[in-house]
C-alpha cells in the first residue's frame, strides 16, 4: 500500500501547471524525513518507462534529495557522536601499532576501553540516525553498491532531462542534462541530445548549469581566473573558499566510508573465503577496509567530475597560491601560515624555503604564535596516522594499498616495503614518459614497408586489438585513387550497396566500389587502369602489414574491400542528429542494452580483423571512434588523414562508428580480413586476372596493328568478362 501511495503523494507536492519552477532540484517536502533512494528510484524508472512524466520527476527527485539527505546525516551524526564523552577510541590504539606487551593488567584495559568504545559510538550512530531518519534509521535506508555506483555516475539526471522535454520545461532538461554531461563527457547520446537544447529557441546559455558539481571547484576556477588577471585581492576570498571546501568534501567523503553499504562487497568476498579467523581479524579487515576507503577521497575530492584523474597535489597547489595572492596584497602574516602549511607537505621544498625566508624578512620582528594553519596540521596528522597502520597491515596481514599522495615520508614507509613499491614504479615507465611511435621495423625486425609508423597502439586507444598507423599512402597515391572514386561515381558506378543513396543516414550520399568494379571499368575504358591497378596494389599492402602487427604466425585473407565515400548533402545538416555510419562490430551482432555481441548471421562471423585506410581530411565531420560495448561512451576517437590505417579485431571489443560527415567528401578504404581460406575474396582474384589480362591485351595490340582502329565496344567487353569468369560479376551487400 505504502509503494502506491507513493507516487501519489509525490504529485501532491508538484507545483501546479504553469508555475515557475524552483532552480535546480529544490526540495521537494521541507522537513519530511528523507525516503528510501532504491525503492524511489526504482519507481521514478517505472513511472517513465510508462510515459507517466510528472510522476517520473517526482520519484526521480525525491530520490536525489533522499540520497543526498542520508549522505548529510551520516556526516553530521558521525561528527556529533565523535565528541560525546566516553565515545572516544583510546589514545594507544590511534597512532601507530605497537608490539604486544604480552598478557597482563595493560592488555585487558586497552581491549576493555576499546570495546566499551566502539559501543557507546555505535549506540549515540543508531540513535542520532532514528532521531534524524526516523524509526530503523540508516539500516532502513541501506542504499545497495548498485544504486550508488548509479548516482555517482548521475544516471538519473539522464532519465529527468528526458522527462523534463517531454513536459516541455526545457530550462530544466537542459540543466539536468548538463549536470549528467559534466559527468559523462563521452556519453554519445547526451552528446547529441546537448547539441540538440543548444539550437533550441526556448534555451538559454544560462540554462546549462551544474546541479551537483561540489562548490569548490567553482570557487577553485574562479580564484584562478582572477589570478590570471593579476587581480589578487579578488583572487584571496575564493581561493580560500576552494580550500575550506575541499576540506569539506574530503569529511563528506569520509563519512560515507564508514557508512554499513560500503561493506557489501568485503562482506561477499568473506564468505567466499570461507570467512577465516576470528573477532579481531573481522574488525581488522572491516577497519583496513574503512581507512583504505578515508584514503582514496583524496583522490576522489581531486578529480573533476567527469575527469578519470585527480589534480596533482591539490592540497598543496592550492596552499602555494594562497601564500603566493597573500603576498602580492601584503597579507605577510597569511602568506607565512600558507607558505608554513606548504612546508608540511613537502619540508624541503626550496622554494617554500625561499618564499618563507623572504615573508619574515619582510614582516620585521618575529610574531609569537606564528604557524602553520591548525586545518592542514589535523589533516596531515590523521592521515600520516592511517597511512601507519595501512603500511603495517600490508606488512604483516599482506592486505594491499596505493598511497595517493606523494608527499608520503619514505620513513613511514616500512623497510620491506620500499623496495617492492620502488620495483612497482619501474615497471610503469609509461606512467611518466608516453612511448613514442616507432617504425614498423622495431616490431617484427623485417622492412615491410618503407616510412611507416606506428602512431596510437591499444593502450593508447583505451581497448585491445587496436592501432593506428601513418605513412601508407602518398599523396600522390591518395590522389590516384580519389580519382578512382570520382570517375566510377560518374560513371553511375555504385557496387557494394545495391546502389542506394546511403545506406545509414538520408542527410549523405554514399559512393562504393569494389575491387573487382574497379577493374570491369578499368577493361571498358572508363576509369584509368592505374587507380584500379593500385587499389589492388594498396588492399594487399595493409593486408600485409595488419597480418604482421596482429597474427604473424597465422596468415591472414582479404575477405572483402570496399573503397567507400561518404557526401554530405547541402541543405540537410543543419538540424541533423544521426550519426554517419551507428556504433555496431564487424562480425558480430551488438546488443548495447546487455553489452553482449552475438557472432551469429546477419553478422559476417568470419571476419577477424578490419582495417580502414583513409584518403583525404579536407571535410568537416566523419572521426572514426570506438566505444564500449553500450554503443554509448566513446572509449578513442581517430581523425582521418591520408595514408593513415586504423586496424583492429572484428569482435565485440571494439564496437566502433562514424560521426556525421557534416561538409565535403570523405573517402577511405574499408578492407576486412580472415583466418579462414574458404572465405578468401574471390572478386580480388577476379580483378586481379582481369587487370593482367588487360595488361596482356594491351602488349598484343602494341606488337600487332589493327585493322580497325575503334575501341571494342564496351557491352561487348563487359561480356568476354562474363564469359571468360562463367558467371556475372558479383555484387555483395555489405553492412
Amino acid at each position: 500500500m505504502l509503494r502506491l501511495l507513493r507516487p501519489l503523494l509525490l504529485l501532491l507536492l508538484l507545483p501546479p501547471p504553469g508555475s515557475p519552477e524552483p532552480p535546480g532540484l529544490a526540495q521537494l517536502s521541507p522537513g519530511a524525513p528523507p525516503q528510501a533512494p532504491d525503492l524511489l528510484y526504482a519507481d521514478g524508472l517505472r513511472a517513465y518507462a510508462a510515459g507517466a512524466w510528472a510522476p517520473a520527476v517526482a520519484l526521480l527527485r525525491e530520490a536525489l534529495r533522499s540520497q543526498a539527505a542520508l549522505g548529510r546525516v551520516r556526516l553530521d551524526c558521525g561528527a556529533s557522536c565523535a565528541a560525546e564523552p566516553g565515545a572516544a577510541l583510546p589514545a594507544v590504539l590511534l597512532g601507530a601499532p605497537e608490539p604486544d606487551s604480552g598478557p597482563g593488567p595493560t592488555q585487558g584495559s586497552w581491549e576493555r576501553q576499546l570495546l566499551r568504545a566502539a559501543l557507546r559510538r555505535a549506540d549515540c550512530l543508531t540513535q542520532c540516525a532514528a532521531r534524524r531518519l526516523g524509526p530503523g534509521g540508516a539500516a532502513r535506508l541501506r542504499v545497495g553498491s548498485t544504486l550508488r555506483d548509479a548516482f555517482r555516475r548521475r544516471e538519473p539526471y539522464n532519465y529527468l532531462q528526458r522527462a523534463y522535454y517531454q513536459l516541455k520545461k526545457l530550462d530544466l532538461a537542459a540543466a539536468a542534462a548538463h549536470t549528467f554531461f559534466v559527468a559523462n563527457p563521452m556519453h554519445l547520446q547526451m552528446r547529441e541530445d546537448m547539441a540538440k537544447y543548444r539550437r533550441m529557441s526556448g534555451v538559454q546559455p544560462q540554462s546549462f548549469r551544474d546541479l551537483e558539481t561540489p562548490p569548490h571547484w567553482a570557487a577553485y576556477d574562479t580564484g584562478l581566473e582572477l589570478l590570471e588577471r593579476q587581480e589578487a585581492g579578488l583572487a584571496l576570498p575564493r581561493l580560500e573558499e576552494a580550500l575550506q571546501g575541499s576540506l569539506a568534501q574530503m569529511e563528506s567523503c569520509r563519512a560515507d566510508c564508514q557508512g554499513p553499504e560500503e561493506q557489501e562487497g568485503a562482506e561477499e568476498e568473506e564468505d567466499e573465503a570461507g570467512s577465516q579467523g576470528g573477532l579481531y581479524e573481522a574488525i581488522a579487515r572491516h577497519w583496513i577496509q574503512v581507512l583504505q576507503c578515508r584514503q582514496r577521497c583524496v583522490g576522489e575530492t581531486a578529480t573533476r567530475p567527469g575527469r578519470s584523474f585527480p589534480v596533482p597535489d591539490f592540497l598543496p597547489s592550492q596552499l602555494r597560491r594562497l601564500h603566493e595572492a597573500h603576498a602580492q596584497v601584503g597579507n605577510l602574516s597569511q602568506a607565512i601560515e600558507n607558505v608554513l602549511s606548504v612546508l608540511l607537505f613537502y619540508p624541503d621544498d626550496e622554494a617554500a624555503k625561499r618564499a618563507l625566508n623572504q615573508y619574515q624578512a619582510q614582516l620585521g620582528e618575529p610574531r609569537p604564535g606564528l604557524g602553520p594553519r591548525e586545518d592542514i596540521q589535523r589533516f596531515i596528522l590523521r592521515s600520516l596516522g592511517e597511512k601507519r597502520q595501512l603500511y603495517y597491515a600490508m606488512e604483516h596481514l599482506g592486505t594491499s594499498f596505493k598511497d595517493p599522495d606523494p608527499w608520503t615520508p619514505a620513513a613511514l614507509i616500512p623497510e620491506a616495503l620500499r623496495e617492492k613499491l620502488r620495483e612497482d614504479q619501474e615497471k610503469r615507465p609509461w606512467d611518466h614518459e608516453p612511448p613514442k611511435p616507432k617504425p614498423l621495423t622495431y616490431w617484427k625486425d623485417v622492412l615491410l614497408l618503407e616510412g611507416v609508423t606506428l602512431t596510437q597502439d591499444s593502450r593508447q586507444l583505451n581497448g585491445s586489438e587496436r592501432a593506428v598507423l601513418d605513412g601508407l599512402l602518398t599523396p600522390a597515391e591518395c590522389g590516384v585513387l580519389l580519382q578512382l572514386a570520382k570517375d566510377a561515381a560518374g560513371a553511375g558506378a555504385r557496387s557494394g550497396y545495391r546502389g542506394r543513396r546511403s545506406p545509414h543516414t538520408p542527410h549523405e550520399r554514399f559512393e562504393g566500389l569494389t575491387v573487382l568494379k574497379a577493374a570491369q571499368l578499368a577493361r571498358a575504358g572508363t576509369v584509368g587502369s592505374q587507380g584500379a591497378k593500385l587499389l589492388l596494389e594498396v588492399s594487399e599492402r595493409v593486408r600485409t602489414l595488419t597480418q604482421a602487427y596482429f597474427s604473424p604466425e597465422r596468415p591472414l585473407h582479404l575477405s572483402f574491400t570496399h573503397l567507400v565515400c561518404r557526401s554530405a548533402i547541402e541543405g540537410e545538416q543543419e538540424q541533423r542528429m544521426d550519426l554517419s555510419h551507428p556504433v555496431h562490430a564487424d562480425n558480430c551482432v551488438l546488443d548495447p542494452d546487455t553489452g553482449e555481441c552475438w557472432r551469429e548471421p546477419p553478422a559476417y562471423t568470419y571476419r577477424d580483423y578490419s582495417g580502414l585506410l583513409y584518403l583525404n581530411d579536407d571535410f568537416q565531420g566523419g572521426d572514426l571512434f570506438f566505444t564500449e560495448p553500450n554503443a554509448l561512451t566513446v572509449t578513442a576517437r581517430v581523425r582521418p588523414r591520408c595514408g593513415r590505417l586504423v586496424a583492429f579485431s572484428s569482435g565485440g571489443e571494439n564496437p566502433h562508428g562514424v560521426w556525421a560527415v557534416t561538409r565535403g567528401r570523405r573517402c577511405a578504404l574499408a578492407l576486412w580480413h580472415t583466418w579462414a581460406p574458404e572465405h578468401r575474396e574471390q572478386e580480388w582474384i577476379e580483378a586481379k586476372e582481369l587487370l593482367q589480362e588487360s595488361e596482356e591485351e594491351e602488349e598484343e595490340e602494341e606488337e600487332m596493328p589493327s585493322k580497325d582502329p575503334s575501341p571494342e565496344p564496351p557491352s561487348r567487353r563487359h561480356q568476354r568478362v562474363q564469359d571468360k569468369a562463367g558467371k556475372a560479376p558479383r555484387v555483395r551487400e555489405e553492412l
